[in-house]
Formats: structure tokens, C-alpha cells, sequence
């Protein structure tokens, strides 16, 4: 698989400046960053959390971890959990399991990016496989996405 169309036509329909790598195939965001030879930190992950009635993005750091009781104090649920591959892989029909984009906008998904995030220049993020990912700068990310920023990350 490629770019997940979704993304593509979305990018190129805003006029987003993104460059494209492909790297061999990797399921991890640290995987990825070797890869790519660029530390965890420059690498985005997504991770989903199924609340009681809804799906969400959160979109951190590939060094950080998800804080799920910060998570379930943000989103004002304590049932709140990171969600199965099994339970979300349906969400992004266009995206290898596990690869989908930070931009949950495109899937009918609210997103919520960890606070540290926003500190980067620029952002890395799987682009919909496991073997394309995309760069381009966080202030073009915020712009077209428009994220809840919140702080849930936990360095690793």
C-alpha cells in the first residue's frame, strides 16, 4: 500500500508542503525512526482510545508513552482505554493496520495531540503503510488538522 489516498488528496487539495520517504517495512514508531536513522523523538505515533461511546486519535512522540489516566481525565471518562488493532483497524479503510496518519479529521475522529509535540518544527508520522511516512512542519499539521492539545505523554 501507499499513501493513504485520503491523506494524499487532502494534502494536495490544501496545498500542504509534505515530503514523502519510503523506508523498509516497520510496525513501530521506534522501528520507523531507526529506519529512518532520526531519533524517537522526531518520529509521531498514533494511538487510538475507545471511550465509552467514541474513537479517538492521540498523536505523540514515538519516546513517550500514553498517560491513559490523564487521558481519561481529559476526556472526562474513566472508561476510557487504548483500543485493540482488532477494534479500530475498520476506522481507516485506505491505511495498513497500525500505519494510519495523525490526521483523524479525514476519519471522522477527534484528535488530541500531547503537549511536548507541539515543540517540534517538524513532524514525521506514518503516511497510511508501513513503508512511506511523511515530513512536514508541525504549524502546517496544527493548521490542517486544528488538534486538542493536551498533556497525556510520559516520556519513556
Amino acid at each position: 500500500m501507499t499513501i493513504a489516498r485520503k491523506l494524499k488528496e487532502y494534502l494536495d487539495k490544501n496545498k500542504a508542503k509534505y515530503k514523502v520517504s519510503t523506508h523498509q517495512e516497520v510496525y513501530t514508531a521506534q522501528e520507523v525512526a531507526a529506519s529512518l536513522h532520526v531519533p524517537g523523538k522526531d518520529i509521531v505515533k498514533v494511538v487510538i482510545i475507545k471511550t465509552t461511546n467514541k474513537y479517538v486519535m492521540a498523536v505523540l512522540s514515538a519516546d513517550h508513552k500514553v498517560n491513559v489516566d490523564k487521558v481519561r481525565t481529559v476526556l472526562r471518562d474513566p472508561g476510557a482505554r487504548l483500543a485493540t488493532e482488532g477494534e479500530f483497524k475498520s476506522l481507516f479503510p485506505d491505511c495498513d493496520v497500525g500505519a494510519m496518519p495523525p490526521f483523524g479529521n479525514l476519519y471522522n475522529i477527534g484528535v488530541y495531540v500531547d503537549k511536548a509535540l507541539t515543540e517540534d518544527e517538524e513532524i514525521v508520522f506514518q503516511a497510511g503503510s508501513h513503508v512511506e511516512t511523511i515530513r512536514m512542519k508541525y504549524s502546517d499539521f496544527d493548521g490542517l488538522v486544528g488538534p486538542e492539545v493536551v498533556d497525556f505523554g510520559k516520556h519513556l
